[in-house]
């Protein structure tokens, strides 16, 4: 088995989450090595479809704010799973690219996140693990969720 010195852990605060967190800490245990905790708030702004496809002016979202409780959710999560020490790291964007940027700007050697395993029309559509997949040059490691 690899020893894996840098390890990126993606979560989004589902109880699947909970899966995902306990493989990465058994990993990081057993490599004895830190953890980094990612979570992307993904914000798409409003869009008016009355007509046509149009960003709406009308809603004002504080993208500071989104930022703020992601950061405490995040706080709250590490210290539920005993992860206070763990490097913690909120950003806005797409999560599958800004996990894969994060990846190869530190030099990950694994990343871990969960994966539905959807098949059909949602992997038609996308999912993170798959678009992380197909990014990263570092090993993956997609822990399966329930549906």
């Amino acid at each position: 088995m690899t020893d894996y010195q840098n390890i990126l852990v993606a979560i989004d605060f589902s109880d699947a989450a909970n899966d995902v967190i306990a493989k990465a800490i058994d990993i990081g245990k057993r490599n004895q090595t830190r953890l980094t905790i990612i979570h992307v708030v993904e914000y798409l702004p409003p869009i008016d479809i009355a007509y046509e496809p149009v960003l709406s002016s009308t809603w004002s979202i504080d993208e500071n704010e989104l930022v703020k409780q992601a950061k405490t959710s995040l706080k709250q999560f590490c210290e539920r799973h005993k992860q206070d020490n763990a490097e913690q790291l909120v950003v806005i964007g797409t999560p599958k690219h800004e996990i894969a940027q994060y990846a190869r700007d530190h030099q990950c050697d694994l990343i871990i996140l969960g994966s539905h395993g959807r098949h059909g029309l949602g992997l038609l559509l996308g999912s993170t693990a798959n678009g992380v997949l197909h990014e990263m040059p570092c090993d993956i490691l997609a822990v399966k969720i329930g549906t």
